[in-house]
């Protein structure tokens, strides 16, 4: 078994953005800091902790995001978004596929709400790479929005993983 976290990967947001003032925002990366995940070739699993989750960077907007802009960011993600919440995520099968990598299904908890959620692992080397998408609305969350509703973030936002497997021991 492969033990992930922070410490051999990174686990990061990426979102988009919308509505009638989307030139004044920015598609924002965000870093989870804390999670913890383990890979079989039977299963997959990980946990997040959303309060760990911090803005890195961001492009677009009419200026660029300050080390102040990107706190409050952060900070509004774990009180107005996520609210502390609980993320997790659990396979319910693994196919590996004839380039090494694996087709992965499971279930996303998210916030309490559960759905089904697949994506694709990537292996090169000792290398993990893979991503999903992942569509807010589908775990009754409501994108975030701000000026009126005139700048809006977008439903589907991407969570990618980037990690190091480590060496067996």
């Amino acid at each position: 078994m492969s033990k992930l976290g922070p410490e051999n990967g990174t686990l990061t947001v990426r979102t988009g953005k919308g509505g009638a003032a989307a030139k004044a925002g920015h598609n924002l990366v965000i870093e989870v800091q804390r999670w913890q995940g383990s890979l079989t070739p039977e299963a997959v699993e990980l946990t997040a902790d959303a309060r760990s989750m911090r803005v890195v960077s961001g492009n677009g907007g009419i200026s660029p995001l300050g080390d102040d802009e990107k706190a409050g960011i952060s900070q509004t993600i774990d009180e107005e978004v996520l609210k502390g919440g609980n993320i997790a995520y659990r396979s319910s099968a693994v196919t590996a596929r004839s380039d090494g990598g694996y087709d992965v299904d499971g279930e996303l908890d998210l916030l309490g709400v559960r759905a089904p959620l697949s994506f694709a692992l990537s292996l090169d080397g000792d290398r993990l790479t893979g991503s999903a998408s992942v569509k807010q609305t589908a775990w009754r969350m409501k994108p975030y929005s701000a000026l009126f509703g005139t700048l809006k973030v977008a439903d589907v936002v991407e969570v990618s993983i980037d990690a190091t497997l480590p060496k067996e021991q």
